[in-house]
């Protein structure tokens, strides 16, 4: 609770009590995180000779109308508080999006709409060994407001600097206000997942097809380290983190009327909610599947040893016969079976001879060799 208190001291807005003049000491530690700010109406983005401050934008808007929207990556605390001040966010909210690792989530807070994504990148490799990290993760936290729009990026994929190009170049959707950017955010986020899972269903392709090739000697998967599995399982465990949480808040934005969300970007939210949910069915049959393939690949490890086993009993039968043989003349008595005959050494060789060619064509008709 004391961090609670001491954020919220730290957002306090930054004015001076007695001229309600603004800090600029406060302002100039944002340069550092904010990314871009622009003011946009009526779709387009509005020109200013030079570059906006957090404040400078807010003046303007809500002096002239449109909305802000100021993207951020990663910001300290010091760094965020001004801009949190300025825009009346939360404290419980701006802590979240601070320090980041949050689970995807949508939340109201006043006249504020707090939305958490988790993005998923794909890393690209030659070959899927045991340490191979196949997805990277990054977070974009989003502040919905009336006349504002903010973004905090944490990692070091998932800008959004395409996006907003592409959504200049819309404007009649651009005019919506800060609610079409939340859909364009989701719909750019949901579009990762989509990518993402189309590669990984190659990487899990690629190890069916080593565990399960007929071509393998013996039926078995002994190129196939488990350990690479259990690599892949574990990504998949991480891609499915991003993606479930995230279900339930799409789902809200879509069915349920909120101040803040167009009506009309309200029906585009169904679409992501969706192509989301058709993410998940994927990643949940993901799941599945490399549990059987694992189980499939353990088993035939297990009949891999099997047959080891048996191949070694069956040469242990066979060389047990000279053996036999040798230990028992080899032994100092007179009287041994055939020991004066001269050919009694080459009777000797041909018994053991065919014992042991006789035992290695039953255990080889057996399927023991």
């Amino acid at each position: 609770m004391s961090m609670i208190r001491d954020l919220r001291a730290a957002v306090r807005p930054s004015l001076h009590k007695d001229s309600g003049t603004y800090d600029s000491t406060r302002e100039a530690g944002t340069n550092s995180a904010v990314v871009d700010c622009a003011i946009y109406r009526d779709g387009a983005r509005v020109a200013f000779p030079t570059t906006l401050t957090p404040h400078e934008a807010m003046l303007q808007v809500r002096r002239d109308g449109g909305f802000a929207w100021i993207g951020l990556h990663e910001p300290t605390e010091d760094e965020f508080a001004v801009i949190a001040s300025e825009f009346g966010l939360h404290p419980l909210a701006v802590e979240d999006a601070v320090h980041a690792h949050q689970r995807p989530k949508l939340e109201r807070y006043d006249e504020t709409l707090f939305t958490v994504f988790k993005t998923i990148h794909y890393v690209e490799h030659d070959e899927l060994t045991a340490t191979s990290e196949i997805v990277e993760t990054g977070e974009v936290m989003c502040f919905t407001g009336r006349d504002f729009f903010i973004t905090v990026r944490h990692g070091g994929q998932g800008s959004l600097r395409a996006l907003r190009h592409r959504l200049q170049d819309d404007p009649e959707l651009l005019a919506k206000g800060p609610s079409a950017v939340l859909h364009a955010i989701a719909d750019h986020v949901v579009d990762g997942y989509i990518a993402v899972a189309d590669a990984v269903q190659d990487d899990i392709d690629e190890v069916e097809t080593a565990v399960f090739s007929p071509g393998r000697k013996g039926g078995t998967s002994r190129g196939v380290d488990s350990a690479r599995i259990y690599q892949l399982k574990r990504e998949v465990l991480e891609f499915k983190r991003a993606v479930s949480p995230l279900l339930r808040p799409m789902q809200l934005l879509s069915e349920r009327p909120m101040r803040l969300v167009d009506p009309d970007i309200q029906k585009y939210f169904r679409d992501v909610a969706d192509h989301l949910a058709r993410v998940q069915e994927q990643v949940l049959g993901f799941d599945e599947l490399l549990n059987s393939i694992l189980q499939a690949n353990l088993a035939q490890a297990s009949v891999a040893q099997n047959e080891d086993m048996r191949k070694i009993t069956s040469w242990a039968a066979i060389i047990a016969v000279p053996t036999m043989m040798c230990g028992v003349y080899g032994m100092n008595f007179d009287y041994m079976p055939e020991l004066r005959w001269k050919f009694g050494y080459p009777l000797v060789l041909s018994v053991t001879v065919g014992i042991c060619f006789a035992i290695h064509r039953t255990l080889k008709r057996n399927g023991w060799l």
